[in-house]
């Protein structure tokens, strides 16, 4: 892994849903701005520390320039407040109580990804 001054966005590229959703953040202005890793591609030592390709592959997680990783809705509204047009959103739903609510929301969906992602791997 390099070191970098950048938030770095883990991803699970493979997941039709968040693909289309990192696209679309990758659009946005100040999207040059973070390191954008496709774990289902990438190579272990991409990953750095304190985090393996199974974790990465569980959920969205996001390295902070320091070091420190965030996942879940936290990643989200962290990676949010590093992009301009959604930096108020960030802001906003990174309070405890919200962020809470929007981590079990998140929860639900990780439930349901599996079985997209299955879905769309037998249509191709």
């Amino acid at each position: 892994m390099t070191l970098t001054t950048k938030p770095t966005l883990y991803y699970d590229g493979g997941c039709p849903v968040c693909s289309r959703e990192v696209a679309m953040y990758r659009r946005q202005p100040g999207a040059q701005d973070v390191c954008w890793v496709d774990v289902s591609r990438c190579d272990a030592a991409d990953l750095g520390p304190g985090l393996s390709r199974d974790a990465a592959m569980s959920r969205l997680y996001l390295r902070l320039p320091d070091g420190r990783l965030v996942s879940g809705a936290m990643a989200f509204a962290t990676l949010w407040q590093s992009l301009p047009r959604l930096a108020f959103l960030g802001r906003l739903l990174s309070a405890r109580p919200v962020v809470w609510l929007l981590e079990a929301v998140y929860r639900l969906f990780l439930l349901v990804r599996p079985a997209w992602r299955k879905r769309i791997a037998r249509t191709r």
